[in-house]
């Protein structure tokens, strides 16, 4: 994995906490839709190091379909964001949804997420399409001082993504997995 920019872990250090309160109240008062979508935003924004404004798109259209919010850098899609209520467990369901935008789009990684936990996902253009599935964090589990927790946050990181992070780290879990079956299955 590349190493986390230091100015990366600043962010880190400086937003977590009070991005897990935001997210905890916000589990705790069962908020919306809408209003996952307004922290997811702000996670995307100073945790992940976006700009709000020029970087991030709500509602972004797919063929007559809207995606709660997509990540652009230098005009470049980079991802999309499918957002369910916080007190929505995600399903099946939501996946395929997240799935369809990205497939209809042609856009390679998809994020389904509640605002709380984070499912992470590298769309394979093959029929028919599949996904590897990256990663999972619950943003309230995340602890500063676990390198494997700050691995998972930086591959949506703006410098992550410069640094191809989120590629080295699905390869990387991929190698990992397929190493590990094959000692299963000897």
């Amino acid at each position: 994995m590349a190493a986390i920019p230091v100015k990366v872990l600043d962010r880190f250090k400086e937003n977590l906490n009070k991005i897990q309160k935001v997210i905890e109240q916000a589990k705790n008062r069962d908020i919306n839709e809408a209003d996952t979508v307004v922290i997811v935003s702000d996670v995307l924004s100073l945790l992940f190091g976006y700009d709000k404004y020029t970087e991030i798109t709500r509602e972004y259209a797919i063929k007559g379909q809207y995606c709660d919010l997509a990540v652009k850098i230098d005009e470049k899609l980079k991802f999309l964001i499918e957002v369910k209520a916080i007190g929505i467990t995600l399903s099946e369901k939501h996946y395929q949804q997240a799935l369809t935008y990205g497939a209809n789009n042609g856009t390679e990684w998809i994020i389904l997420t509640n605002g709380l936990v984070w499912n992470i996902y590298k769309v394979r253009f093959e029929q028919p399409i599949k996904t590897d599935f990256v990663c999972e964090f619950n943003l309230l589990e995340i602890k500063q001082k676990n390198q494997s927790d700050l691995d998972k946050l930086f591959i949506l990181c703006k410098e992550g993504l410069k640094k191809n992070a989120i590629d080295e780290f699905s390869q990387h879990r991929k190698i990992v997995n397929k190493y590990f079956l094959s000692t299963i299955h000897q």
